[in-house]
């Protein structure tokens, strides 16, 4: 489908040099001389290379027709994931690729959306945050300053991250899948 270059947003999926690229960053800019234009940052879905292109305000861009679609994650098999359809039942698999980092968060039962164009899978999104229960953290330093309030921690997956002071080995934790970040402690059920 065509559609105006200022049109164009984060998350896009669009139709560039003959492959599938979805927009990261997109700046809309007017220089002092000549006209207006649309610099755009692109990540490949193939490959995953990225690129930067600019577009006339007024040239017209291939944008993907994106569909989601809800699916269970069921169980890993070799280099695939398997997951069940939650509207028809089926159960399909998919590249562990799809996921990228995010797949050592990926549990049994958990919803996943996949993302398809041209009847292709090409991504797959975990829920926004997730649980995880840390293996291991560094003790608190007495004495230590305010400005030094994260300490490193490694969950049982095996993911890396940064906690307050006061979160210990065991405790079970909230991390963003986004970006592996701190969100907050479980709360414990009383008694």
């Amino acid at each position: 489908m065509k559609t105006n270059a200022n049109s164009l947003r984060v998350g896009n999926v669009i139709e560039f040099q003959n492959q599938l690229w979805t927009i990261l960053k997109r700046d809309h800019v007017k220089p002092g001389k000549g006209g207006a234009y649309i610099q755009v940052e692109m990540k490949n879905l193939v490959t995953g290379n990225k690129t930067n292109t600019r577009y006339n305000s007024s040239e017209d861009v291939d944008v993907a027709f994106v569909e989601q679609k809800h699916f269970t994650f069921q169980y890993f098999d070799q280099d695939e994931i398997v997951g069940m359809d939650m509207e028809s039942f089926e159960t399909v698999q998919f590249k562990k690729e799809l996921v990228g980092e995010a797949l050592l968060f990926l549990q049994e039962g958990m919803d996943i959306r996949v993302e398809y164009c041209n009847d292709k899978p090409i991504s797959i999104s975990l829920p926004e945050q997730v649980r995880g229960i840390v293996a291991q953290a560094d003790a608190v330093v007495k004495g230590q300053t305010a400005s030094a309030s994260y300490k490193p921690a490694i969950l049982e997956n095996g993911v890396r991250v940064l906690v307050p002071p006061f979160i210990e080995s065991g405790e079970e934790i909230i991390v963003r899948t986004e970006d592996f970040t701190y969100v907050s402690r479980v709360a414990k059920p009383k008694s």
